[in-house]
C-alpha cells in the first residue's frame, strides 16, 4: 500500500545505519529535495551506506552533513563542474570509507538480491588486481564448465529514493526514458520512497513514459522541482549557477553555511521563482 507524506515525514523514515540507494544519473533527476529534507531533520541520521551507479550533488550534500559513513558507486562527481567537494574531502579522510565498485559488480549484486540468491556469477574483474581490494568478493568454480568466476555478493537496499515527473491516484508513478538503474533500485529496496513534480488523475504508459506500477513504490511525496538544481527533462534543465555557487561555498569552507541558505528556501522549488 502507498502512503502520501511530506518531505519532513518521508526524511524522517531514515535511520542510521541504513544502505540508502539514490536515483537518477549524475546531475539528472536526483531526489535533492528529499536530501535536503533530511539535512534539516533536527538529528541527522548517522552511517548511512550510500549506493548507485553514479552519485551527484544530492550524495555531496549528505556526505557534507556527516550522514554517510560508506560510499558504493562507480563515480560521485558534478561532471564538467568538477569534483564533488565534500566526497573529495571526506574520502580523503578516515570519515567515509568508499567500497570499490564498478558497473559489473553493481549491477550483479543487485541481480543476485533480486533473484533472491547469495550471489551472482560473472566474469568480470577476473585478471584485475580490483579482488585484492574487495575480500568480500570470492571466487567460484562452474560446475559444468570447471571455469574460475567471481561472485559477487548480494546487494541488499533499505531504502531506494526516486525522483519522478507525474504520479496518479492509484499510486503509480512515471519516469521518462532516462532511467539509470531506479527500476532495479524500486524491485530490491525495502521501502521505495519516491518524490515527484505534478500529479494527474491516471497515468498511461506512452512512447516516452516508463510506468513503476502500484504499489512498488512504498511513500510518495509531492515535491514541484524536486530535482532542482539537477535537471529534470523535459520540464526544467540543469541550474549551472545554482551548482556553481554551491563549490564556491565549499571552497570558502562554509558548508554549513550553504545548508543555512538552503533551509531558507522553499523546499523542493526552484528558488528563483
Amino acid at each position: 500500500m502507498t502512503t502520501h507524506l511530506t518531505l519532513a515525514e518521508a526524511a524522517d523514515l531514515l535511520t542510521d545505519g541504513m544502505t540508502v540507494a539514490l536515483g537518477g544519473m549524475t546531475l539528472y533527476r536526483r531526489p535533492t529535495a528529499f536530501c535536503r529534507a533530511v539535512l534539516m531533520r533536527p538529528r541527522r541520521p548517522q552511517r548511512l551506506t550510500l549506493l548507485g551507479f553514479t552519485h551527484g550533488i544530492d550524495a555531496d550534500w549528505l556526505i557534507g552533513g556527516g550522514c554517510v559513513s560508506v560510499v558504493r558507486s562507480c563515480y560521485v562527481g558534478l561532471e564538467s563542474f568538477g569534483l564533488a567537494p565534500m566526497f573529495t574531502q571526506r574520502a580523503s579522510t578516515d570519515a567515509l570509507t568508499v567500497l570499490e565498485e564498478t558497473e559489473a559488480s553493481l549491477g550483479c549484486g543487485l541481480r543476485a538480491q533480486m533473484a533472491g540468491i547469495g550471489f551472482m556469477p560473472s566474469m568480470a574483474w577476473l585478471g584485475t588486481d580490483l579482488p585484492a581490494l574487495r575480500p568480500d568478493v570470492k571466487t567460484i568454480t562452474d560446475p559444468y564448465t570447471g571455469e574460475t568466476l567471481m561472485a559477487f555478493p548480494a546487494i541488499p537496499v533499505d531504502v531506494a529514493v526516486l525522483h519522478a515527473l507525474e504520479a496518479d491516484d492509484y499510486g503509480n508513478v512515471s519516469l521518462n526514458h532516462n532511467t539509470a538503474i531506479d527500476l532495479e533500485l524500486a524491485a530490491v529496496a525495502r521501502t521505495v520512497i519516491v518524490t515527484y513534480e505534478r500529479r494527474v488523475p491516471e497515468l498511461h504508459k506512452t512512447a516516452d513514459r516508463l510506468i513503476i506500477p502500484s504499489p512498488v513504490p512504498s511513500v510518495l511525496v509531492h515535491a514541484p522541482q524536486g530535482a532542482w538544481p539537477t535537471s529534470c527533462a523535459p520540464l526544467y534543465p540543469l541550474d549551472g549557477e545554482a551548482i556553481l555557487a554551491y563549490l564556491d561555498a565549499c571552497a570558502e569552507g562554509d558548508f554549513e553555511g550553504y545548508l543555512r541558505q538552503l533551509d531558507r528556501l522553499n523546499v523542493g522549488s526552484d528558488p528563483r521563482t
